[in-house]
């Protein structure tokens, strides 16, 4: 009788440790590249719904308000050379739709269509600053940026630092987690992602992931605490994550530890390969485009019911609206009001002057030098003085802003240290200062 032949596959079967050979998958990379000039097509659609709750005061006795809104972005991005430290890419938003109701009041927010093409950085610390090369934002459209997702970031700290199988599971990393619950710092929990199997959709190999976990930490409305689970996929032929699906909760904590409101909510994130994006080509972004500098960082103010527009540096924030006037706030204690007058009572500069050496005198401050009223521009009459306010100096500028029918008194406090930087913001916002509909008296 003749030895029946083993089939090859069977031996292996049967001694194949043995022999060294090893029944597991080979270890996958799961690794995107975001070198320059990577491109891809973000959408991302955010659902939410909740309530949260004021605690009372002596005042007033807690309220609770329902939270509901939805959010669609969808752009082009272009990954730009870093500087090292700061991330950079481009992107040009062909969709943006940000609706709220909060206590029953709708909230929207929107990217005028002038400056939907942006360059948006991403320090070490996570922190986003997008500027356009076509003109100044709001602060409103730089909100819409800082709290939407940055792809490099969220894609390198979600997907596993070394070659993994099916089945292993790995913590994500901490710019992820910022990406996804904007916490900075976290201070307790992790989100972890898995690696469940390989599939075939539409004749394309995928590695399907798996996303959860919670974690806690200082957020834009205090402490919180985020909880998520849901689901990835990267494209192995690509090389890519094309689709993220998350649902959540966020949890407002009170200094008790206290949940004081939940947010449940829906995320959902696709890129997609872009070969080519003409508005980001390299014959329309030239580098100068993307380096910030101070003039292509001001940000725009605009008041229809004052009828008042200017541009003014980051450092500073547009403060209270009062009646007529406005406050403008800088971070080191430099600080700007602005009146709005009518014709009859508008003062000259010289006259401006006059007023504020008595209201000084008043306060018991000594005036140490003038600049005295000068014209500035076709609009724009200005003066200056150095004063002493309990023995620390400070410089004061003013200005006034003649138009027609009215115009704007502009006083200026700057810290001594900061006075010529400061005065150099002055400036740039005296430039661009600008009203339009008649004054109310």
């Amino acid at each position: 009788m003749g030895i029946r032949t083993v089939p090859a596959s069977l031996l292996v079967l049967i001694f194949g440790s043995a022999f060294g050979y090893s029944l597991e998958p080979e270890p996958m990379r799961l690794r995107e590249r975001f070198d320059p000039p990577n491109t891809y097509r973000v959408t991302l659609q955010v659902d939410i719904l909740g309530e949260l709750t004021i605690p009372a005061t002596k005042e007033k006795p807690a309220q609770t308000l329902g939270v509901v809104g939805s959010s669609r972005l969808q752009y082009d991005e272009r990954v730009l050379p870093s500087d090292g430290t700061t991330g950079r890419t481009a992107r040009v938003y062909r969709e943006v739709a940000i609706r709220r109701t909060v206590a029953g009041k709708d909230q929207e927010a929107d990217i005028r269509p002038s400056v939907r093409r942006m360059i948006v950085l991403r320090s070490a610390a996570g922190k986003k600053a997008p500027f356009s090369p076509d003109g100044p934002l709001t602060w409103g459209e730089i909100d819409v940026v800082r709290t939407d997702i940055f792809s490099p970031a969220l894609v390198s700290g979600l997907l596993p630092p070394t070659p993994v199988r099916p089945g292993d599971s790995w913590v994500v990393a901490t710019p992820a987690v910022a990406e996804l619950t904007d916490l900075d710092p976290v201070s307790a929990g992790e989100l972890r992602a898995r690696f469940l199997s390989t599939i075939v959709l539409n004749g394309r190999s995928y590695a399907k992931l798996a996303i959860s976990g919670s974690v806690t930490g200082l957020g834009q409305d205090g402490t919180g605490r985020h909880k998520l689970d849901g689901i990835g996929y990267f494209d192995l032929d690509f090389e890519r994550l094309t689709y993220l699906n998350l649902k959540g909760t966020h949890e407002l904590l009170g200094p008790d530890g206290q949940v004081q409101g939940h947010i449940a909510g829906k995320f959902v994130l696709t890129r997609e390969g872009e070969a080519h994006i003409a508005e980001l080509a390299d014959t329309l972004l030239r580098e100068r485009d993307w380096t910030p500098g101070p003039e292509n960082t001001l940000l725009l103010y605009e008041n229809a019911e004052l009828g008042i527009r200017f541009l003014y540096p980051r450092r500073w924030r547009v403060g209270a609206v009062r009646g007529q006037q406005l406050t403008i706030e800088e971070s080191r204690g430099g600080g700007i009001l602005l009146t709005l007058e009518p014709a009859d009572k508008l003062p000259t500069a010289e006259q401006l002057l006059a007023e504020t050496r008595a209201y000084l005198r008043s306060q018991k401050w000594t005036v140490t030098a003038v600049d005295p009223p000068r014209p500035w521009t076709d609009r724009v009459s200005r003066f200056a003085l150095n004063a002493d306010t309990e023995n620390k100096p400070v410089r004061m500028e003013y200005a006034v802003w003649t138009g027609d029918g009215g115009g704007i008194v502009v006083a200026a406090r700057l810290p001594w240290a900061e006075r010529e930087e400061l005065q150099a913001d002055v400036d740039r916002i005296l430039k661009s200062l600008s009203r339009s509909g008649p004054m109310k008296k």
